[in-house]
């Protein structure tokens, strides 16, 4: 089975030992995504904000992939507070259209610098 690095300069480079994403064979693994505009990697501000931010970060990897939210087969969302959980919801579904992802939506302590929200997604690309 291949396995190759992906990554966009449309998204945060990665801040730690890690890449953007993985493809192996046609399985995308995409590493969390916090809210850093790739351009001055600073968190954005805000939740919706924040929120929008992850979503764009990903997408940039995706497209780097060679794929789209529409191969996105699981979607992990990791909040600092969970009253945000309706918000994420309207946000998701500026981006996404049935059938939708398979998803789970964890509460956390604290998340890296200090963000609201992260999340990764799984994509499968035909």
């Amino acid at each position: 089975m291949s396995k190759s690095v992906i990554t966009s300069e449309q998204a945060p480079a990665a801040i730690g030992t890690y890449s953007q994403a993985i493809k192996a064979g046609n399985t995308v693994y995409m590493s969390g995504q916090i809210p850093l505009d790739p351009k001055t990697m600073e968190l954005v501000e805000g939740f919706e904000a924040q929120t929008v931010q992850v979503f764009e970060n990903l997408k940039a990897v995706a497209e780097a992939a060679g794929g789209s939210f529409k191969d996105i087969v699981k979607l992990n969302i990791f909040l600092t507070d969970l009253s945000h959980f309706a918000k994420v919801n309207e946000v998701m579904g500026r981006y996404f259209q049935q059938p939708y992802p398979a998803r789970a939506a964890i509460g956390v302590a604290a998340l890296p610098r200090g963000a609201q929200v992260e999340m990764d997604a799984i994509l499968v690309i035909e």
